[in-house]
């Protein structure tokens, strides 16, 4: 099926700068999120929705996009707005959030949320800690609500299901109005859910990290909180081979083409700042070992996108990334991320450093992001094991 024209990345660049960017240091400085700001990203497009759901298909109310437009769309995002925080935040909703809804939900699910998620009405939220898989053992457990079992074989009776736990590190908590949650049963299978943020028993806190100060950050506390079997995304008990995996490959891709694009604004940063600054009298760029270092930059960027541009054709062939492929792409770009803010922070200047520039807030919040999707001591055994064919 022939993919119909939308905006490309230069259009997502041009538009969060002229919409967001001039905002970014005061909403930085401020920990400030702008719903307004959010909604006219969310339905600037001129072919109907913007930035809210991209991967949503075009007869839900989406822009039916690729996922190689989609990376286009969110590094142009990161580039323009020049807000790690935000874009993490829209990255969140418009893919983490919508995707596994669209790929495992029943069709009364998806006629409910994708919508409205796509028209930036509802958001959709998750805990950062829910990408990593395997790796990390939920922090909610489930239960059977009144079939008097534990819900260990995952059946959840006719009663619908007892879900207790907290979550922390959930993007978007404070402005959501439902949260993909994955609990796990008595025996060791998990289940992922859609719960609404009206469910009794569910309560959202604000908590977050010091960095990404401008994305809504929150902590779910669900107490015996009663969900409807029709609130099961997927199979019950098939969370680790359904959604989970989805998630993991989402979040490695999709989370990093923000930072594709900010490495791009701070390689240009760094340029501009060799040109201008001066060095005993004589102009920074006039320096080999400068010269040197801006060709790097240059490098890993155009590396980045084409690792990342890999990943992302592999889910429009029909298929999902390998997750050799997919956590590769992470590595890498976490690896440019570090190298790219430390140089562009050496050549902007002590000033570069203060939030009111692209590089002090890149510094910061580039640390949080190479942490997040489980970092190096998940990423290399992914790889590892993908090579030595051990499953």
């Amino acid at each position: 099926m022939e993919i119909p024209p939308f905006p490309t990345g230069a259009w997502a660049r041009e538009l969060a700068g002229r919409v967001a960017a001039p905002t970014t240091a005061d909403r930085d400085r401020e920990r400030r999120w702008d719903p307004r700001l959010f909604a006219e990203l969310a339905t600037a497009g001129p072919a109907g929705p913007g930035l809210a759901g991209p991967l949503v298909p075009r007869d839900l109310g989406g822009a039916g996009l690729s996922a190689a437009q989609t990376l286009d769309l969110l590094a142009g995002l990161g580039e323009g707005a020049r807000d790690p925080g935000l874009a993490l935040a829209v990255g969140v909703h418009a893919v983490l959030a919508t995707v596994p809804l669209r790929a495992f939900g029943s069709a009364r699910q998806r006629e409910r949320y994708l919508p409205r998620m796509a028209s930036g009405e509802w958001l959709g939220a998750l805990s950062l800690h829910q990408t990593q898989g395997a790796s990390v053992t939920p922090a909610v457990t489930a239960r059977a609500a009144t079939d008097g079992s534990d819900g260990s074989d995952g059946s959840g009776g006719s009663g619908g299901w007892v879900l207790t736990g907290e979550l922390d590190l959930v993007a978007g908590a404070p402005v959501a109005h439902h949260f993909l949650v994955v609990a796990a049963h008595g025996d060791g299978g998990r289940t992922a859910f859609v719960v609404d943020r009206s469910t009794p028993g569910l309560s959202v806190g604000e908590a977050g990290p010091a960095a990404m100060p401008t994305c809504p950050w929150g902590r779910l506390v669900l107490a015996d909180c009663v969900v409807p079997d029709s609130a099961v995304l997927g199979t019950a008990g098939g969370a680790a081979s359904e959604v989970e995996p989805l998630l993991a490959v989402l979040d490695w891709v999709f989370s990093s083409a923000p930072w594709l694009g900010l490495l791009r604004a701070l390689t240009r940063d760094a340029i501009d700042g060799a040109r201008e600054r001066l060095l005993f009298g004589r102009p920074l760029h006039h320096d080999q070992s400068v010269r040197f270092t801006l060709a790097d930059l240059a490098a890993r960027c155009e590396l980045a996108e084409g690792m990342l541009r890999r990943a992302a054709e592999q889910f429009d062939s029909g298929a999902r990334p390998a997750h050799q492929d997919a956590a590769a792409a992470r590595l890498f770009v976490a690896a440019a991320v570090r190298t790219v803010t430390d140089a562009a922070a050496r050549l902007s200047g002590p000033l570069g450093l203060t939030g009111d520039h692209l590089s002090g807030r890149a510094h910061r919040d580039g640390l949080f992001f190479v942490g997040t999707g489980g970092g190096t001591e998940v990423l290399r055994p992914v790889i590892a094991a993908s090579l030595l064919e051990l499953g």
